[in-house]
């Protein structure tokens, strides 16, 4: 259950509409780093997560932040919006304020569409997509990801900080700019904990080491024109997993054979000379479930 209050967060007041800006910070909502990301980002998280206690409330707290943090935005750009383009924004164009407003960099889908606010969209009108987000269950390889969508989403904050003169814009900027450095650190410290805990390790996931080829696990491979890759220090060090031996293979080979693609099926047609015979046939439902490894091992 959530709950809504009218308050903000904190303000969004800009001290004149600005239709340009507004087109611009509409990057800190819909963006691939956006509020909206992270806001659905974090939800998911919280709702998939299989622990009661500390890890879920904590990502739950962040998620219900975070959706304040798109009606604090929301709530600016459509103040960005004031009396644009029904009011003359530009002297631009012929006096004709919708094309001077247009053309002097405003989104138009914000009035067309929105009615003079926001948009669940990118500064590029492109709208906010699902795919942006990740929520896996596995909290060590979220709250990686969690990093990293907060170190984005301030880089970007101070980039639009430096863009813009106006004092109640930055002012709520400067606000955004605090959420996501502690938010970061949390994020951080939730990662050492979940370690400490004993519930995850470096390596994301802490499985199937003994499984895979663990001799392919130590060396960077040097595969571009660049000289300099053998002198930083994960090239001769203990790996920060505590197991493995990190190295530098100077010269790496390929270990599979040519790359080429099987005969085609007939009824596809693919050009070809019929110089490697004909498709095998499917082999549909090749992992076998426990059910699968009984019957293989009962005779007819």
């Amino acid at each position: 259950m959530f709950r809504h209050t009218d308050y903000l967060q904190f303000d969004a007041k800009p001290e004149k509409p600005d239709p340009v800006y507004a087109h611009k910070l509409q990057e800190l909502i819909g963006g691939a780093f956006g509020e909206m990301t992270v806001t659905m980002q974090y939800l998911f998280q919280g709702w998939n997560c299989r622990m009661e206690g500390k890890y879920k409330d904590l990502i739950m707290d962040i998620a219900t932040e975070e959706i304040g943090h798109v009606e604090m935005l929301a709530t600016m750009v459509a103040r960005l919006l004031e009396g644009a383009p029904a009011t003359e924004s530009s002297k631009a164009a012929g006096g004709d304020p919708v094309v001077a407003a247009v053309m002097g960099g405003m989104d138009p889908q914000q009035a067309i569409v929105a009615g003079g606010g926001a948009l669940p969209a990118d500064s590029n009108g492109y709208p906010w997509n699902g795919r942006y987000i990740v929520a896996s269950g596995n909290l060590l390889a979220d709250f990686r990801a969690n990093v990293t969508a907060e170190s984005q989403g301030r880089l970007q904050t101070a980039r639009l900080y430096n863009m813009t003169d106006d004092p109640g814009v930055k002012a709520m900027l400067k606000f955004n700019l605090a959420r996501d450095t502690h938010h970061q650190n949390l994020w951080l410290a939730a990662i050492e904990e979940l370690q400490a805990d004993g519930l995850e390790s470096v390596v994301a996931p802490d499985a199937l080491l003994d499984e895979e080829h663990a001799e392919h696990a130590t060396d960077l491979w040097h595969l571009s024109d660049g000289e300099f890759s053998s002198t930083g220090g994960w090239a001769n060090r203990l790996a920060p997993d505590g197991v493995h031996q990190m190295g530098f293979n100077a010269d790496p080979q390929p270990l599979g054979d040519k790359a080429s693609p099987p005969p085609p099926d007939p009824k596809l047609y693919a050009t070809y000379d019929g110089a490697k015979g004909t498709p095998q046939n499917a082999q549909l439902g090749t992992e076998k479930g426990v059910m699968g490894k009984l019957k293989d091992a009962i005779p007819d």
